[in-house]
C-alpha cells in the first residue's frame, strides 16, 4: 500500500521537523513518496538499479555513495521510513558532540495492530528478558561524519550488515558509540507493510510488546 507507506513516512519527516537543530533527510526509492513536502532539507534520491529480491542493501550503498556529493559535518543516521524520532534527540547531538556517534539503547516499540506499546531497554537482573532497542530496530545508530574518505568507507561496510551488528562493528573499528540515555525512537510494527513481516521476523517482536507492555502516557508522549 504505497499510500500508507507514504503517510507513515510523512510522520517520520514530521518528527525531524520537531527537532530544534539542523538536519536534512535523503530519501531513497524507486518512486518519490506521495505528498512529499517541498523542503530544502529533504532530498529524494532515485534508485534505478535492477535488483532481484531484497534491494535494501543496494539502496543503503547508494545512499552512502551520495554522501560524496554533500557537505556534511555532523552525523549520518540510517533511519527507517516508518519510525519516529523523539523530540529534542538531535539537540543532544549538538550539545554533546560524541566523537564517534550515538546508539539508541532505549526506545518505544508499538504493535499497531493492537495499539499497544512497550519500552525496549538493556537487560538487567530484574528484567533478563528485556532487549536493548538497537537489537530490535534499524533506526538505532547515528555515526559521526565530516566528509573524510575513511568515514565513508566505514559507513559503506557497516551498512551492509544487520543493525544488531552496529555497536559491535563500531567498537571493532575503534569508533565506539555513545548510548543515548532517553527513549529516543518509536518503532512501529504489525501495520501491514513491514518488510520484516514478509521475512517472518515480526512475531517475536509482537510477543515482546505483549510481555513488556506499558501504559505510561508520559513515556509514550515523548514520541
Amino acid at each position: 500500500d504505497f499510500g500508507a507507506v507514504s503517510t507513515r513516512l510523512t510522520s517520520t519527516i514530521a518528527s525531524f521537523g520537531r527537532q530544534s537543530t539542523a538536519w536534512r533527510a535523503i530519501i531513497c526509492g524507486q518512486d518519490a513518496p506521495d505528498g512529499l513536502k517541498q523542503d530544502p532539507r529533504i532530498t529524494f534520491l532515485p534508485f534505478e538499479a535492477s535488483v532481484t529480491g531484497n534491494d535494501k542493501w543496494a539502496k543503503l550503498a547508494h545512499l552512502v555513495d551520495h554522501l560524496s556529493a554533500l557537505e556534511v559535518d555532523g552525523y549520518v543516521w540510517p533511519f527507517d521510513a516508518d519510525d519516529v524520532l523523539a523530540t529534542e534527540t538531535l539537540a543532544t547531538f549538538a550539545t554533546e558532540r560524541s566523537v564517534n556517534g550515538y546508539l539508541v539503547a532505549r526506545g518505544i516499540v508499538q504493535d499497531v495492530g493492537r495499539n499497544a506499546f512497550a519500552e525496549a531497554r538493556p537487560q538487567t537482573l530484574l528484567a533478563p528478558g528485556q532487549k536493548a532497542f538497537w537489537k530490535l530496530c534499524g533506526s538505532c545508530a547515528a555515526f559521526r561524519y565530516s566528509g573524510l574518505e575513511a568515514e565513508k568507507r566505514f559507513l559503506a561496510a557497516l551498512t551492509q550488515h544487520e543493525h544488531r551488528m552496529f555497536p559491535h562493528l563500531a567498537r571493532l573499528a575503534g569508533r565506539p558509540l555513545t548510548a543515548l540515555s532517553d527513549a529516543s525512537v518509536l518503532y512501529s510494527l504489525n501495520h501491514g507493510d513491514n518488510f520484516g513481516a514478509r521475512r517472518g521476523r515480526v512475531s517475536f517482536k509482537q510477543r515482546f510488546v505483549e510481555r513488556f507492555e506499558i501504559s505510561d502516557t508520559k513515556t509514550i508522549a515523548v514520541l
